[in-house]
């Protein structure tokens, strides 16, 4: 059966992002250097790399398509990732804002979900065909997964540098069941995978 997975980079004090968010800097001050795992170390990251694209629907929240702000956006607005985002696959975007679906190059297809993250859940499940289903983030979209209890395995890739303040990762979840199931890693993270119970 499938399961749903979060994959997420997190900094040593908690943080998906640095302060000051912007359509400049939407990883805020200091966070683009949370992923540096994934460039400056591919190959010996490559599983871990390969484990966060493997599912076959994904889930995301509005900021994480499209950046800050509460707003709607242009219709022209297509999103951070380009015109081949790298999710190959159907992504189901949280938001309040409706729009019609947007289909990229490469096979991803962004969905707009307005009725909630149960919703995008199930509409992710039929999508994924029997694959499983990856919350991508950003951290509100994680944290409101796992208080619901709807995530059965967090993958945390632990970038051993302090942001200091930002978007933490865990702020208001409770007191989570994590088993560890596997750690590994390189000079530039720690690769942490838990069950979580429920």
């Amino acid at each position: 059966m499938s399961q749903v997975t979060c994959d997420l980079t997190i900094s040593l004090d908690g943080f998906l992002a640095g302060p000051n968010q912007s359509l400049a800097e939407p990883l805020g001050e200091g966070g683009e250097v949370l992923h540096r795992w994934q460039f400056e170390e591919a190959e010996s990251n490559a599983a871990a790399r390969e484990g966060i694209l493997a599912a076959g629907a994904f889930i995301m929240g509005r900021h994480m398509f499209a950046g800050p702000g509460p707003g709607a956006w242009s219709e022209d607005w297509r999103g951070w990732w380009g015109e081949e985002p790298p999710y190959h696959a159907p992504v189901f975007v949280l938001t309040h804002h409706p729009r019609e679906p947007l289909e990229m190059q490469g096979g991803t297809t962004f969905n707009f979900v307005t009725d909630g993250i149960q919703s995008a859940l199930d509409q992710a499940r039929k999508a994924a065909g029997g694959k499983d289903i990856a919350i991508a983030g950003g951290a509100q979209t994680a944290r409101q997964y796992l208080s619901a209890g709807l995530i059965d395995e967090l993958r945390l890739h632990i970038a051993p540098i302090i942001l200091g303040a930002g978007e933490r990762l865990l702020d208001g979840v409770g007191n989570l069941k994590l088993e560890p199931t596997e750690v590994g890693g390189t000079s530039l993270v720690t690769h942490v995978r838990y069950r979580v119970s429920h």
